[in-house]
């Protein structure tokens, strides 16, 4: 019997910048994983990320990232998204600075 599908959210790094961000439901992306699009369809999901790998000159290494619902939106399921989300950890910059990050 096959797993049911997990939420997933389309997940890429800024090309320009290297930042982790987010597609959101009006297809722009955003370094906000808040404002992604949580996705509970199989089939939605694997045209999102297609609509993603697409944009080569936005964003690299697009994927599918398990989420969950929570209070403010799309929260992330794995450490590594956790880990992701929150920025570099070798530095004190960008997000990492952010007051609820460090």
């Amino acid at each position: 019997m096959p797993r049911a599908f997990t939420p997933k959210v389309v997940t890429a790094n800024d090309l320009r910048e290297g930042d982790v961000v987010y597609l959101t439901a009006d297809d722009r992306w955003s370094r906000r994983l808040e404002e992604a699009e949580l996705i509970s369809d199989e089939a939605h999901a694997q045209l999102r990320l297609l609509l993603a790998q697409g944009q080569p000159q936005t964003v690299v290494g697009a994927y599918l990232a398990d989420a969950r619902e929570g209070p403010d939106g799309p929260e992330p399921v794995h450490f590594r998204e956790e880990f992701r989300r929150t920025g570099p950890s070798n530095h004190f910059h960008g997000k990492q600075a952010e007051p609820g990050n460090v």
